[in-house]
C-alpha cells in the first residue's frame, strides 16, 4: 500500500519548501521528502551562504507567505559597484555603477542569509496543513505506474502521486533515477564564504571585484555587516580555508580594500566548488526539475537562487492551469509547458556566467582592455544601464503569476 499525494518534492533545501508552498496554496496536497532531518537544516551553522534574492523573488516569498518572517533579516540592495583590478592594487577607474532611483519598481533585491530563510520556510511548511514533510527520508526507487509514479522511501514505506519533482540539486538522484543526462563542466574554483563585520555602514552597496583567479563580493547585510563571496582557485581556496582567522583575514584584506574601515570575520567560512552543470531535459515521464537539479551555474551573477524560484513560479502556473482544466497535473502536455517556458532562459543564465567568468576571471591584458571598456560603455548609456538592472532585478521575460506582484 502507498500514501497518496498530488504532488511529491524530492528535496527539502529552498525551492522544494518555496514549491511546495506555492503548490499547497494553490489546492494541491504536498509531500517534501528531504534526506535531511529539522534539527540540521534548522541550525543557523549549517549553510554560511546570503543569497541576493531579486525584487521578483522577494514577490514570490510574499506571495506564499515566507517574506514576512525573514523581511526584518533582511538588507534592501540599493546600488551595484562592478570594478576591475587587482588586490592590493584598488579597482580600475571604469566601473558599472547601478543605482535602484534610476528604476520605478525599488531596490533591485534584498540580502538574506540562509540562515534566516531556511527557518522560515521550514516554519512556513509546519503550518500549512497540505503539506506533508518526511524529513530524514531518502528515496531508493520511483517507478511510474498507471496511476502516477511512486516512490520508495529508505523506510520502506512508498508514496505515489501525479507528479514527482526533483528540487535535490547538482547531483539530482531524480533526474539520475529518470534517465536525464546532464552536461557541464567544473571552473576549477572554489567560492570561500564567510561574514565580516566592518566599521564603517555600507549604505545597501553590493560591490563586485573581478580579479585574476575570480570574482570577489561584497554583499550588505544587517548591521555593519557583509557577505564575502571570494572565488578563488581550488588549491588557493584549499590554502584560505586552512588559515586561522587572522591569517585569513590578512590574505582578505588587500582584495577588501580599506573603504568600510576595519573588518573582523562575524561567524564560520565555508567552502563550494563551482561548476556548471544543465540537466538535458527538464522533464521526463511524471517527472520535473526544479532549480539546481535542472541548472546549476556560477554564483558570479547572483542569480543561482532566483531562476530556482522563476521555476518554482513557472511550474506553479502550469500545474494550476492543468488543474482548473481538468488536466492530470503529471500528463506529458502540462511538463512540455514547463520545459518550454523556461529551458531557454535557463539555458542563456548559463551561458552568459559562464562567459562571464572566463572572460574576467584572468590577467590578460588584451582581454582587461576590451572587458573595462565595455563596463565603461554600458554605464555611459543609461537605457543600457537601466536594461541590465531590470535584468538583475527579474524583471525582464514572461514572469509567472506569483512574481507579478
Amino acid at each position: 500500500m502507498s500514501d497518496r499525494t498530488d504532488i511529491v518534492i524530492v528535496g527539502g533545501g529552498l525551492n522544494g519548501p518555496a514549491l511546495a508552498l506555492a503548490l499547497a496554496q494553490g489546492g494541491f496536497s504536498v509531500t517534501v521528502i528531504d534526506t535531511l532531518p529539522v534539527d540540521t537544516r534548522a541550525d543557523p551553522g549549517f549553510d554560511g551562504r546570503a543569497y541576493a534574492l531579486a525584487l521578483t523573488s522577494r514577490r514570490l516569498l510574499k506571495a506564499i507567505g515566507v517574506w514576512d518572517r525573514v523581511k526584518a533579516e533582511a538588507q534592501p540592495m540599493l546600488e551595484i559597484k562592478v570594478s576591475d583590478g587587482r588586490a592590493g592594487e584598488g579597482p580600475s577607474p571604469w566601473m558599472l555603477h547601478f543605482d535602484h532611483a534610476e528604476i520605478e519598481e525599488g531596490p533591485m533585491g534584498h540580502l538574506v542569509e540562509d540562515r534566516h530563510l531556511r527557518r522560515a520556510f521550514l516554519d512556513a511548511m509546519a503550518k500549512q496543513p497540505r503539506i506533508t514533510h518526511r524529513a530524514g527520508e531518502t528515496v531508493l526507487a520511483q517507478v511510474v505506474g498507471p496511476l502516477g509514479i511512486t516512490v520508495t522511501l529508505s523506510s520502506g514505506s512508498e508514496i505515489t502521486g501525479a507528479l514527482l519533482v526533483g528540487c535535490d540539486g547538482r547531483a539530482s538522484g531524480t533526474a539520475q533515477r529518470a534517465g536525464i543526462g546532464r552536461t557541464g563542466w567544473g571552473y576549477g574554483q572554489t567560492a570561500v564564504v564567510c561574514a565580516v563585520s566592518h566599521e564603517h555602514p555600507h549604505g545597501g552597496v553590493a560591490h563586485q571585484f573581478f580579479m585574476p583567479h575570480g570574482p570577489l563580493a561584497i554583499l550588505p547585510l544587517t548591521g555593519h555587516r557583509s557577505s564575502i563571496v571570494w572565488s578563488e582557485t581550488e588549491s588557493r581556496a584549499a590554502e584560505l580555508m586552512a588559515l586561522d582567522d587572522d591569517a585569513f583575514l590578512a590574505a582578505l584584506r588587500p582584495a577588501f580594500g580599506s573603504f568600510l574601515g576595519e573588518i573582523a570575520l562575524a561567524g564560520g567560512r565555508y567552502s563550494y566548488p563551482l561548476n556548471l552543470t544543465l540537466a538535458r531535459s527538464f522533464i521526463a515521464d511524471r517527472v520535473a526539475l526544479v532549480g539546481d537539479a535542472a541548472h546549476g551555474v556560477h554564483p558570479i551573477a547572483g542569480q543561482g537562487l532566483n531562476a530556482g524560484l522563476r521555476d518554482v513560479a513557472a511550474l506553479a502556473d502550469v500545474l494550476g492551469a492543468a488543474r482548473r482544466r481538468g488536466e492530470d497535473p503529471g500528463s506529458a502536455q502540462a511538463l512540455q509547458r514547463y520545459q518550454e517556458w523556461r529551458r531557454f532562459d535557463t539555458a542563456t543564465l548559463a551561458m552568459a556566467t559562464d562567459v562571464f567568468n572566463r572572460l574576467f576571471s584572468n590577467d590578460n591584458p588584451v582581454l582587461r582592455g576590451l572587458r573595462d571598456l565595455g563596463m565603461g560603455a554600458v554605464n555611459a548609456v543609461p537605457a543600457l544601464r537601466r536594461g541590465f538592472m531590470r535584468e538583475a532585478a527579474g524583471l525582464t521575460g514572461d514572469l509567472p503569476e506569483l512574481m507579478r506582484g
